[in-house]
């Protein structure tokens, strides 16, 4: 009887296991991580392309180098999934961005094996570095390792950390996973042998000698020497670029050959030398067909069927917002030649990608670079052009400065689109857009507006193309509308106007929503008021300006205001308060004002449902606390009903 075989991938319990099999074993184990990988994002959904494009790569990391005593850090952290199963947390792998279970994205509070935390693009070069220059001051010896992909190297950011560790020639090893652009493609065995040879300790010691001996001989034998050595290692593999930013560079090599990858991510780990940057081609999507042959190689998909690659797409009842916005937009630029559209690497994120296809001339992808994106939309604007920047909420705190300086202090009508406003399900706390109501109302000349529904979103775009007295910008949730009816041509609203939405203006308690609590707020008030308590609603439309008449009205004409939004402290809430307090609405003391926003915590993934329960911003907060305000007078006289 034979008996079966255990998988190898079995026998790991963390990286320390991976250095012990022998080398002619990995390919297995890549195999097998691979399958576990398809496995457990079929199950959770999430991101998949990008971990299937380092599968092999994962696994020569954790068997070349000593973590997490030596630093691996993984730039952005889609690709991270293959590294999670490897260091300990394969018995929840299939917790994936699900409530109570593992982030999508590298965390430190989840393992010693992440280093660094990661969402956002671009970042792993310069915290790297950091910690390079940290283990150098407290005389430590460990390798720090960022792999970045392609992608992530058009950010601004990643040149600057590049530049400034080129400058300190600190020990640094960049490995960049080149799984798109194809700076240089792999050219087989002498490219794998030229990596090799250039990594060696040999090469490496005869090129110092030759430097050393350079320094001795006249300059511009010096300089020809240099320009020499860089012209014919540049001929060969292309890497002059990284070059004069001060790496040594090595590659490309094929990122799918572990017989390619291992000796030299050897060299480079024993080699003493300053920052050196491995090339590395991978392929998004690798060893799974239905990846392989997809446009997007699955870089982020729901559940799955593993066997077909067949997607389970919910059933949906209305249109998502972010392709309201798209087909909106796509209107008004039918009627109006002046209107742009930009994005930072999120067309199909942003509905960007439907806008393109109807106006291709007008649409611009500039690549992960908000910053640029932002200004780049502000030289726009001065040219009589109608910007509109479309960026998630998340991504836009890092061209905040660009907004500042190059489009509000200058009053240029640039039109923000800031999608996945507020909680956002399975990608948790790091692409929670929290903070833009906060950090753009408190701009001068800036308008904010938000739509309680798919109808509003509409006309908000009609009238961001009608606003060209300054900038403006619409924020927006992740997911569906609430199924109204949408009009064919959006309508202009006025500026700083609300609306009333339910009541009459005057009652117990008013309830003042910005944006898509909206919903929630109209149906709190009708449970309120089977308890007798007389509610109004209204639709605020615009956190800055104030509806300053809607606002004050309401106040006079109830005895407790709550205002609610599905942002931080700091945003609409607090100009309501402000309002009031300078209108000497509060001296009085007989109104009671609560403004209900997020917690000033951060909130791991889940359910958008169960992230704004636990928020306290669903219906049922919205009743307990308009009781909670009203409970003392009401119970006395006896009104409240149970429930």
């Amino acid at each position: 009887m034979t008996s079966l075989k255990t998988p190898l991938l079995d026998t790991i319990t963390d990286a320390a296991d991976v250095r012990r099999l022998p080398q002619d074993k990995l390919a297995q184990l890549a195999a097998e991580l691979r399958a576990e990988t398809i496995d457990a994002v079929s199950v959770t959904g999430g991101h998949l392309g990008a971990g299937l494009g380092v599968v092999e790569l994962t696994v020569a990391l954790h068997h070349v180098f000593n973590t997490p005593h030596d630093r691996l850090i993984w730039d952005v952290g889609h690709q991270c999934y293959p590294h999670k199963i490897l260091t300990g947390r394969r018995d929840r792998i299939r917790t994936l961005r699900q409530g109570g279970g593992l982030s999508g994205f590298t965390k430190r509070s989840e393992s010693v094996y992440d280093p660094f935390g990661a969402a956002h693009s671009s970042t792993s070069i310069s915290a790297g570095l950091g910690m390079a220059v940290a283990r150098d001051l407290a005389g430590e010896d460990r390798n720090v390792v960022a792999v970045i992909g392609d992608g992530a190297m058009s950010a601004g950011m990643a040149y600057e950390a590049m530049n400034n560790a080129g400058a300190m020639d600190s020990r640094l090893i960049v490995i960049l996973n080149d799984n798109d652009m194809s700076i240089a493609p792999p050219t087989g065995a002498m490219s794998a042998y030229l990596a090799r040879l250039i990594s060696g300790q040999t090469y490496l010691s005869l090129r110092e000698i030759g430097k050393q001996l350079a320094g001795r001989l006249p300059k511009f034998v010096e300089r020809g020497a240099q320009r020499a050595e860089e012209f014919a290692r540049g001929f060969w593999t292309g890497g002059t670029l990284f070059e004069e930013l001060g790496f040594y560079y090595v590659g490309p090599i094929d990122g799918h050959n572990l017989d390619h990858l291992l000796p030299v991510l050897k060299n480079v780990r024993d080699a003493k030398h300053g920052p050196i940057l491995v090339h590395v081609v991978t392929q998004k999507g690798k060893g799974y067909a239905p990846a392989e042959a997809s446009a997007d190689k699955y870089h982020g998909v729901v559940k799955f069927d593993v066997l077909t690659g067949t997607q389970q797409k919910a059933k949906s009842n209305a249109p998502a917002y972010t392709r309201v916005f798209a087909e909106s937009l796509i209107a008004e630029a039918r009627r109006d030649d002046k209107v742009v559209a930009i994005t930072a690497a999120m067309p199909s994120g942003t509905g960007l990608d439907l806008f393109g296809q109807v106006h291709p001339d007008h649409t611009f992808d500039v690549g992960i670079a908000e910053q640029h994106a932002v200004t780049f939309a502000a030289g726009l604007a001065t040219e009589g052009f109608k910007p509109f920047c479309a960026i998630y909420s998340t991504f836009l705190q890092r061209g905040y400065d660009q907004v500042v300086h190059d489009v509000a202090l200058q009053g240029l009508p640039v039109r923000f689109v800031i999608d996945r406003a507020g909680l956002v399900g399975a990608d948790g706390a790091t692409h929670a857009g929290a903070f833009d109501i906060a950090f753009l109302a408190c701009l001068p000349g800036m308008t904010v507006m938000a739509p309680a529904d798919e109808a509003e979103l509409t006309h908000m775009i009609a009238t961001m193309v009608a606003h060209d007295a300054g900038p403006s910008a619409v924020r927006f949730p992740r997911g569906e509308g609430v199924g109204v009816e949408r009009p064919a041509t959006g309508e202009v609203l006025p500026i700083g106007k609300g609306r009333l939405v339910h009541g009459t203006g005057t009652g117990d308690v008013a309830l003042l929503s910005l944006g898509t609590r909206l919903g929630d707020a109209v149906k709190a008030a009708e449970r309120l008021e089977e308890q007798g308590i007389q509610v109004s609603v209204a639709d605020a439309r615009f956190a800055k300006p104030l509806d300053r008449e809607l606002v004050l009205g309401l106040a006079a004409g109830h005895g407790a205001l709550i205002t609610i939004e599905e942002g931080s402290i700091g945003g609409f809430g607090s100009h309501v308060l402000q309002l009031l307090t300078d209108e000497g609405a509060l001296d009085q003391g007989t109104l009671k004002v609560r403004a209900m926003v997020l917690p000033d915590l951060y909130i791991d993934q889940d359910t958008q449902a169960r992230q704004l329960a636990e928020a306290h911003l669903d219906a049922d907060a919205i009743v307990a606390k308009a009781k909670s305000l009203l409970m003392p007078a009401k119970a006395e006289r006896g009104l409240f009903k149970a429930g």
